[in-house]
């Protein structure tokens, strides 16, 4: 077992459980006896910089730990930084090593999604290239669900379990009143439809769910949108829609961009998303002449940490911790990932995965899995989603408000 100080970062969009993940790999790793376990601020790009810190100055007991565990969003910060190849610039991987170097770092560990498993794949080859021994390890986060190779991702099950009970709760305030009415609900995904999946787990003995859902992996189609929507309104007055934020037209545009000039891009050339939902109430309100309503969560589903899944912290918690395990057995350049052995009773084992095999790679909903001219999901998805939204862990209150941990 090879011992020696840790750097930790967090990168891309953050989740309610992200700081689980770090809580993790900074518990396992000071317990295993590792001197220094420092977090990079703002990821790679941070790090770049020579910015980090020392977590033990932060983490100083167990409360902290407790409290960092429900703690929303990215406690070191974030970036949406794209790692150059390095056979075009390796003068940016000298410098990441160099720091690393004067660090004394033996294990790095960068808690991310797609373009976060890039950046360790790309680590640990030139790592291997220069007979570097800093093991590079991946931990799994994404609320989109998206990440190929493991079961399901840390971030998922809590943001599925705000999205199906915001979406019973709107359910409910619509049908307050007698008047028809059209009601659609935004939803994260840009390619990956698993969060407004979600939203249909709100069907349960006490609430019908959404009566349609429109997912990126099926085209969108406005004749029948329409038509889907005229159909529901036959059986019933108040019609609830959830929409992924990502839906396209056949020609491959976003649904959204039909209502913008211009729409900008990040490092990794992802285009903005946003008001998809807002533009298809207006478009409903001119066809059909009705009431409508459009409502984006935004940013709500991926911070709501007062009403986070216990097992999906418990579950993040596990996938940092089992991360600074393989590195302490040599292991290097591989993610951590879920293994699903049964739905019901819910069991699950850990493993891990070459970075290479997640870097890039999108897992989308199975085509099987949707249903009814791709408005809905097969019972299929019940059974595979509704175990990951199960348990509570509610925060610390002080005042009538959660107490969180942060860094000035």
């Amino acid at each position: 077992m090879a011992l020696g100080n840790v750097i930790v970062g967090q990168s891309g969009g953050p989740t309610s459980v992200i700081n689980s993940s770090l809580v993790g790999v900074f518990k396992t790793a000071k317990d295993a006896g590792c001197p220094h376990v420092y977090g990079m601020r703002n990821g790679i790009e941070g790090l770049l910089q020579e910015h980090y810190v020392d977590l033990a100055e932060y983490v100083r007991s167990d409360l902290d730990i407790e409290l960092l565990k429900r703690t929303p969003s990215s406690f070191l910060g974030t970036c949406r930084y794209k790692l150059p190849d390095f056979a075009k610039d390796e003068d940016t991987y000298k410098k990441i090593f160099a720091i690393l170097k004067k660090m004394d770092i033996k294990h790095f560990f960068y808690i991310g999604g797609n373009d976060s498993m890039d950046t360790i794949d790309k680590l640990s080859k030139y790592a291997d290239i220069i007979k570097s021994d800093i093991t590079f390890i991946g931990v799994p986060k994404t609320i989109d669900n998206d990440l190929a190779m493991t079961d399901h991702t840390p971030g998922y099950g809590s943001a599925a379990k705000y999205i199906a009970s915001a979406m019973k709760e709107i359910i409910r305030d619509a049908n307050t009143y007698p008047n028809e009415s059209v009601n659609i609900v935004e939803i994260m995904g840009r390619d990956a439809g698993w969060l407004t999946c979600a939203a249909t787990l709100s069907r349960s003995e006490d609430c019908a769910g959404p009566d349609i859902i429109c997912l990126p992996e099926t085209v969108f189609d406005y004749d029948n949108f329409i038509n889907k929507i005229n159909e529901a309104r036959s059986r019933k007055k108040v019609i609830t829609i959830a929409v992924s934020e990502g839906i396209k037209t056949a020609d491959g545009k976003y649904v959204c961009e039909a209502n913008r000039k211009a729409m900008r891009e990040d490092a990794f050339g992802h285009k903005a998303l946003g008001g998809t939902a807002l533009y298809l109430a207006d478009f409903i309100g001119a066809e059909l002449g009705i009431k409508n309503r459009g409502i984006v969560f935004s940013t709500l589903q991926r911070c709501a940490s007062h009403i986070v899944s216990r097992r999906d912290i418990t579950e993040a918690f596990t996938a940092g911790a089992d991360g600074v395990q393989l590195a302490l057995n040599g292991e290097t350049g591989k993610m951590i990932v879920f293994e699903r052995i049964s739905n019901n009773p819910y069991q699950l084992k850990t493993g891990s995965c070459p970075a290479s095999a997640v870097a890039n790679v999108e897992k989308l909903v199975p085509k099987e899995w949707i249903i009814n001219d791709g408005t809905y999901v097969s019972k299929e998805f019940f059974e595979y989603a509704r175990p990951l939204i199960i348990g509570e862990l509610s925060p610390f209150m002080v005042d009538g408000l959660p107490r969180h941990l942060f860094i000035d």
